[in-house]
């Protein structure tokens, strides 16, 4: 059996399609695996079912101690389904949005059914995790009118982030309040609440847990603008943070984000709660053997800014 020298900062291994077989799983917790994570923003609950018990498996085999983090999906905004499934936007050309599931015409629709009351006249809205940049020029009765200021290829259901609005829908969605049902059946030991914006957000989950003895850790994960405005609450109100780099990336001007991960973690030691230090780490080595330089300076000073998992 490998011996691990312990570590203080944890490594927490997000589990899909390309390392869920078993050999992947053995060979991430005999590299250092501690926390496995769950998006239940994609799969089922028979593939996560079988994933949870497979790392408990192995991870008891191995004589090693693996935690399990559901990561639930949340009120997440997404593209509808585009006409040939996918889309070029060229910068300097003209674009139309509206609410809706599918399109059989050129217009993009989005699933957020408050699309045209909740974004006005000079907002940005931000397509597929940043690639793409568009601003509103003009509002109909039924479509926004956008001006394509970076483009890009776009597909189906890609991410919509409005970074200038406040959305109406809750934090905590009727299918986060069914995987969370899934998720305490199975007993997860982490359940990380996505798109938080304020205090109260937190309280549906908390209220779930209850005071069970087994019960897991509530981690709000920090990408909005309105949650960097209320963070001190909503610190008081869960068990640890997520500096969730990505939506945050977008939803803020990027060159913020190193000042705000640094502020988190300073603000999370202080009370002595968890943050774990998220997104692109180690990104180039989806392709690459080695990291570059670059990505092992973030995750170096990460580490010393000291979150307590990456």
């Amino acid at each position: 059996m490998m011996m691990i020298r312990k570590r203080r900062t944890k490594i927490v291994c997000t589990i899909g399609p390309a390392c869920s077989s078993e050999e992947k799983i053995v060979e991430m917790i005999r590299a250092g695996m501690d926390v496995a994570r769950l998006n239940f923003s994609h799969g089922d609950y028979e593939t996560h079912g079988k994933a949870i018990d497979l790392i408990r498996r192995i991870a008891a085999a191995e004589g090693r101690e693996v935690g399990i983090l559901q990561d639930l999906g949340g009120p997440k905004i997404r593209l509808g389904v585009l006409p040939h499934g996918e889309r070029s936007l060229e910068a300097g050309k003209t674009v139309r949005l509206f609410a809706g599931e599918k399109s059989d015409d050129d217009r993009l629709p989005v699933n957020y059914p408050y699309l045209l009351e909740d974004v006005g006249c000079g907002d940005r809205i931000i397509l597929a995790d940043g690639l793409v940049e568009l601003a509103v020029s003009e509002k109909t009765r039924d479509e926004l009118v956008c001006k394509v200021l970076v483009g890009g290829k776009i597909d189906s259901h890609k991410g919509v982030n409005l970074p200038a609005s406040t959305l109406r829908v809750p934090a905590f969605t009727e299918k986060d309040k069914k995987d969370l049902a899934f998720g305490l059946e199975k007993g997860v030991d982490f359940v990380a609440l996505s798109f938080v914006r304020h205090e109260k957000d937190v309280a549906p989950v908390t209220e779930m847990l209850g005071d069970r003895i087994d019960r897991p850790l509530c981690i709000a994960k920090i990408e909005k603008p309105q949650a960097l405005e209320r963070f001190d609450a909503i610190l008081k109100a869960v068990d640890g943070v997520m500096v969730a780099r990505g939506d945050l990336g977008v939803e803020t001007p990027l060159h913020e984000v190193p000042v705000i991960q640094k502020r988190i973690i300073s603000m999370a030691r202080d009370a002595a709660k968890p943050v774990i230090t998220a997104t692109q780490m180690l990104r180039s080595m989806i392709s690459n053997p080695r990291p570059t330089r670059a990505e092992t300076t973030d995750v170096a000073n990460a580490i010393l800014d000291g979150t307590d998992a990456i």
